[in-house]
C-alpha cells in the first residue's frame, strides 16, 4: 500500500513540475561583462563574481520563478568567440549548438559594446532565440555613452535590454524579454554577416542541401567548411552534405581562398560589428577611457607596475599581520573556556578516559588551533584580496608578469592562478582551468605550491617575529615582519618562474601559447558585498576543508604522542630516526616530522613542534611568542634553523586538500605524485645549500 502511495506521489510531483516548467536559458558573454552578476541577480544564487577575465570555467545552474513558471538558467564559461580555440569556447559553443536551449541571453558590457557585438553576431548565426542584455548601463551613463536601443534592436533583429545587474536595474525587463523570446515562433529577421563572395557562395550551396535536425543552415555550413566533423550530426542527409562540402572546399582551395577562410570569416564579423556600433552607439565624451589609461601607465609600467604590485602585497600582509592578533587571542581564550566545560561534562557522564583524551587532547585541540590561527588572517586577507580583484587590478598583475612567464615558456594567465594560491593552493589549482593549453595548465598546477597558502602564514609570521623583528617596537615590528614576509613570498614567485622554466625544458617541453587578456575598466568595489561574499565563499569554505582534515589528523597526532615502545613515544622514536637527515637541511628530526604530520593541514606544524619539545602527550600552544622562542632556543634553534624552517615551510609538499584537488583536476596519479615530489625536492636542496653555506661563517 505504501509503495503505491509513493508511486502516486511521484507521478503527481512529476506532473506538477512539467506543468510549471519554464524555459531553459543559456547565459553567455565575454569575460568580465558581469555575466555571473546577472546570473546571481536572476537566480538568487551567490556565485562568486570578480572583475577579471576567465572567472567562470564550468557550467553553473540555477533557476528563477516568473509568471508561475520555473525557468532554468545555465551560466556558461565566458568567451570572446564561438570559433572554439579554447576549452571555454568549446563548452559554450557545444552547449548552444547541441543542448536543448530555449533562449540565449548574451550579456554585453555597455561601456565597450562594440567589442561584444562579435559574439552577438556569432550567436545569431546559430539561433534566433536571442536576447541582448546590455549590462553596466550605469557606468555607460557616467561615461556619457548613449546606446540607441531601438536602432540596435532593428540592426540585430532581436530585443535589447539595458540594465545594471549590480543594482538590479532592468531585471524585470530582462525576464519579460526572455518570456517573449521563448514564445515567439519561426525565424525573425536577422541581418546576416556578409562574407566574401566566394565564401558566401559556398555557404549558400551547402545550405540548400542541408536537411537540418537543429541549428541554422548557415552556421552548419560554415562549421563544415572549416572542417568540423562534429557538425555532421546536425544534418539528416550526411552523405549528400559531405559530398557538396568536399566540392566547395576544393573550389575554395583552387581559388586560393581556403587558407584564409577563418581570417576572412573573423574580418567579416568584425566589420559588421563595427558598422552596427557606429550606427547605434554615440560617444559624447571621446576620451571616456582616458582616466583608466592614465592609471594603467603606472600600474602596467615595466618598473613602477612591479614595484606597486610588491608594495600592495606588502601592505596586505602588514594589515593582515597587525590586525589578526587580537581576534586570534580572543578565539584561543574562548576555546580554552569551552575546553574546560567539555572536559567537566565528559567526566560527569563517565566517558572512558582514552576516548576523552583522543577527542579533547587530539581532535578538539587540533581543530581549535586551526580555527583560532587560520580564521582571523583569512577573514582579513581574503576580503582585501577580493577588493583588488573587484577593482580590476588582478588582470594588471597578469599583464605585468606575462613577460616573465613567457620567458619561462609558461602562460601569463598563471599569474592569476598563482595569486589565487596566496589564499589557498587548492583554489589556485582549481583556477588553472582558465589556462587553455594542457601543457601550460600542468606547469601552473605543478608550481602553484611555491606560493604560500594561508595555512603557512602563521608559521612564517611567528618565526619572523620571534627571530628577526620581535626586538623592534611597534609599529616597526609589524612593518619589518611584513617586509620580510613579502621578501619570502617573492622568493616563492622567483622559484615559480625557475621551476616553470625547468619543466618546460624537460617534462613539459613546448612553445608558450598566446592568449587574449582584456584589461577591464576600473570599477569602484562593492565593499560590503565583497567582504560578505569573500568571508562566506572563500574564508569559511577553506576553513571548513581545513577542519575536515584536521579532525582525523588530531586523533593521529595524539596516537603518535601516546603510543610508547620501550618507554619512548612513537613521536620521539620517529623524530630521532629523522634527525640525522634533517640536520643536513638545517632542521632537526622534530621539525621535519612536524611537517610530515602537518600534511593534512599546515596550521598544525608549530603546535606539533611545541608538543614534541615539551614531551607532552597532547598538542600545546604557548601563551606568547617570547615563551615560544625560549623553548625553541633551549632545543638548539639558531637563526639558521629559523631561516631553514621558514624556507621549508615555503617550499615543501602540498597539503592533503591540495593534492586531492590536483588528482581531480589532472585525473592522474603521476602528476599528483610529481606535484608532491617537485616542491619537496626543491625545498630540501635550498635548505641544504643555505644551512651548509651559513655553516662556513658561523
Amino acid at each position: 500500500m505504501f509503495s503505491k502511495l509513493m508511486a502516486v506521489n511521484e507521478q503527481l510531483n512529476e506532473a506538477y513540475l512539467n506543468e510549471n516548467k519554464g524555459y531553459t536559458i543559456a547565459l553567455i558573454g565575454n569575460p568580465n561583462v558581469g555575466k555571473s552578476t546577472v546570473f546571481n541577480a536572476l537566480t538568487g544564487m551567490h556565485q562568486h563574481t570578480g572583475n577579471w577575465p576567465g572567472k567562470t570555467v564550468a557550467l553553473a545552474r540555477g533557476s528563477f520563478l516568473h509568471h508561475q513558471k520555473s525557468h532554468e538558467m545555465i551560466d556558461l564559461p565566458g568567451t570572446y568567440s564561438l570559433l572554439a580555440h579554447s576549452r571555454e569556447e568549446e563548452v559554450t559553443r557545444d552547449y548552444i549548438c547541441f543542448s536543448p536551449c530555449d533562449v540565449c541571453v548574451v550579456v554585453c558590457d555597455s561601456t565597450c559594446l562594440e567589442r561584444n557585438l562579435n559574439l552577438v553576431l556569432q550567436t545569431l548565426e546559430i539561433t534566433d532565440k536571442v536576447v541582448i542584455c546590455a549590462n553596466l548601463c550605469d557606468e555607460a551613463d557616467k561615461k556619457n555613452i548613449i546606446i540607441h536601443k531601438e536602432k540596435l534592436e532593428q540592426a540585430l533583429g532581436v530585443e535589447v535590454v539595458l540594465m545594471s545587474a549590480r543594482s538590479a536595474v532592468g531585471l524585470d525587463e530582462l525576464k519579460e524579454a526572455v518570456m517573449r523570446c521563448g514564445m515567439k515562433q519561426g525565424d525573425t529577421h536577422r541581418p546576416p554577416v556578409d562574407y566574401p563572395p566566394m565564401i558566401e557562395q559556398a555557404i549558400t550551396h551547402i545550405s540548400k542541401v542541408i536537411q537540418k535536425k537543429q541549428l541554422q543552415e548557415r552556421f552548419i555550413a560554415i562549421k563544415l567548411l572549416e572542417g568540423n566533423q562534429q557538425f555532421y550530426q546536425c544534418v539528416k542527409n550526411k552523405e549528400a552534405v559531405q559530398t557538396i562540402v568536399e566540392q566547395e572546399i576544393m573550389q575554395l582551395k583552387n581559388c586560393g581562398v581556403y587558407d584564409q577562410l577563418e581570417d576572412s570569416i573573423v574580418d567579416a564579423i568584425n566589420q559588421k560589428a563595427l558598422h552596427i556600433a557606429n550606427e547605434c552607439i554615440t560617444y559624447q565624451q571621446a576620451d571616456y577611457y582616458e582616466k583608466d589609461r592614465k592609471i594603467d601607465r603606472i600600474v602596467t609600467h615595466k618598473v613602477w607596475g612591479i614595484l606597486l604590485m610588491i608594495a600592495l602585497l606588502g601592505l596586505i600582509f602588514w594589515i593582515t599581520i597587525s590586525a589578526a592578533n587580537v581576534p586570534s587571542e580572543l578565539l584561543t581564550d574562548g576555546f580554552h573556556i569551552i575546553e574546560g566545560k567539555l572536559n567537566t561534562w565528559f567526566h560527569e557522564i563517565g566517558m572512558n578516559e582514552t576516548v576523552r583524551a583522543i577527542l579533547m587532547d587530539g581532535v578538539y585541540k587540533t581543530s581549535a588551533w586551526v580555527i583560532s590561527v587560520m580564521l582571523p588572517p583569512m577573514a582579513i586577507f581574503f576580503p582585501l584580496f577580493t577588493i583588488l580583484e573587484d577593482f580590476g587590478y588582478l588582470p594588471r598583475v597578469a599583464f605585468n608578469l606575462d613577460g616573465y612567464f613567457r620567458k619561462a615558456k609558461a602562460c601569463g594567465k598563471q599569474a592569476l592562478t598563482m595569486s589565487m594560491g596566496f589564499g589557498c593552493n587548492a583554489v589556485g589549482v582549481s583556477g588553472c582551468r582558465i589556462i587553455d593549453s594542457p601543457r601550460e595548465r600542468l606547469i601552473a598546477i605543478l608550481t602553484n605550491n611555491f606560493v604560500p597558502c594561508n595555512g603557512r602564514y602563521p608559521t612564517l609570521i611567528a618565526i619572523i617575529t620571534m627571530f628577526f623583528a620581535g626586538m623592534l617596537a611597534a609599529p616597526w615590528s609589524g612593518i619589518v615582519s611584513a617586509l620580510l614576509l613579502t621578501g619570502t613570498i617573492l622568493l616563492g614567485i622567483v622559484l615559480t618562474f625557475w621551476v616553470s622554466r625547468l619543466l618546460s625544458m624537460t617534462l613539459l617541453k613546448g612553445v608558450p601559447s598566446a592568449f587574449t587578456l582584456e584589461l577591464p575598466p576600473y570599477r569602484k568595489p562593492q565593499f560590503v558585498k565583497v567582504i560578505v561574499r569573500s568571508i562566506f565563499d572563500r574564508t569559511l569554505f577553506v576553513l571548513g576543508r581545513a577542519i575536515s582534515v584536521a579532525i582525523p589528523a588530531g586523533a593521529l597526532i595524539w596516537l603518535f604522542a601516546n603510543i610508547t615502545i620501550q618507554d619512548q613515544t612513537l613521536l620521539v622514536i620517529i623524530s630521532d630516526f629523522l634527525d640525522p637527515f634533517a640536520r643536513q637541511l638545517g632542521l632537526d628530526g622534530v621539525i621535519l616530522f612536524a611537517f610530515i604530520l602537518g600534511f593534512p593541514a599546515n596550521e598544525i606544524v608549530v603546535p606539533i613542534i611545541i608538543m614534541a619539545y615539551m614531551s607532552s602527550s597532547y598538542m600545546m600552544e604557548m601563551d606568547n611568542l617570547a615563551a615560544l622562542k625560549d623553548l625553541l632556543v633551549s632545543n638548539g634553534w639558531t637563526w639558521v634553523t629559523a631561516v631553514c624552517t621558514m624556507l621549508f615551510s615555503l617550499i615543501h609538499f602540498p597539503c592533503a586538500t591540495t593534492l586531492w584537488t590536483i588528482k581531480k583536476e589532472t585525473g592522474s596519479w603521476k602528476w599528483t605524485a610529481l606535484s608532491f615530489v617537485i616542491p619537496t625536492a626543491v625545498g630540501m636542496i635550498v635548505c641544504f645549500l643555505v644551512s651548509h653555506i651559513a655553516g662556513l661563517f658561523i
